[in-house]
């Protein structure tokens, strides 16, 4: 599989709690070499990399993460302020807690409310699959569909697990026509990148992509 590809579906990430400006720059420095598909960063970093880049990066950031369970109202303003600062891309984490106790219906709220804050931007929606039982899995498509979202995601990267071809075969199934698919989390090797690519993933999560493919 051509590796230029791949990278164009990566979202090159960063999301250490302890991730340095150093970091940053050379975590940005290589999607711009690589041409990924945007970066993804801690959200305190995004106004110092729209002002040091400008247009050369398309910015992704992360709102409730990793736990989700903050309220829809501390979602809905770091999503305002993550666009100020020159976000388009907000990967959003569910309220798991809201999951586990079968309140699809606020999940699903909450979501569009985010996306109506969204509007032309992206909004990915994680769901943390290593916690949900495949019931879960298929409400969260639902939710996700019938909110609006763009993508639906697997994984934060800090849950107990990561992405499935497993998982990615049963959103297929569920999502509607209009969301599309990222997967993260324990994506290691070249051949992780090019099984989720043939399994019809449109966004990859990784930090680790760039250097596997340059080797």
């Amino acid at each position: 599989m051509d590796k230029r590809e791949i990278l164009s579906r990566v979202d090159h990430t960063q999301l250490q709690a302890y991730a340095t400006w150093e970091d940053i720059v050379k975590l940005c420095d290589e999607a711009i070499a690589c041409g990924t598909a945007s970066v993804c960063v801690p959200p305190t970093y995004i106004k110092r990399i729209h002002d040091t880049y400008g247009g050369k990066l398309n910015i992704c950031t992360v709102v409730g993460f990793p736990l989700g369970y903050s309220v829809t109202e501390a979602k809905a303003a770091e999503t305002r302020q993550a666009l100020a600062d020159g976000a388009r891309e907000i990967d959003m984490v569910v309220n798991i807690s809201h999951v586990k106790n079968g309140m699809y219906d606020a999940v699903e709220e909450e979501i569009r409310t985010l996306k109506e804050i969204c509007g032309d931007r992206v909004l990915k929606v994680i769901i943390e699959t290593c916690y949900l039982t495949e019931e879960e899995k298929i409400a969260m498509c639902r939710a996700v569909t019938n909110a609006g979202a763009d993508y639906i995601k697997t994984s934060t990267g800090f849950g107990t697990g990561g992405a499935t071809l497993e998982d990615v075969r049963l959103f297929k199934k569920y999502i509607g026509p209009g969301v599309k698919i990222k997967a993260a989390g324990g994506i290691s090797t070249v051949e992780d990148l090019e099984a989720f690519v043939r399994e019809g993933c449109d966004r990859i999560g990784t930090s680790r992509a760039v250097g596997l493919l340059r080797e």
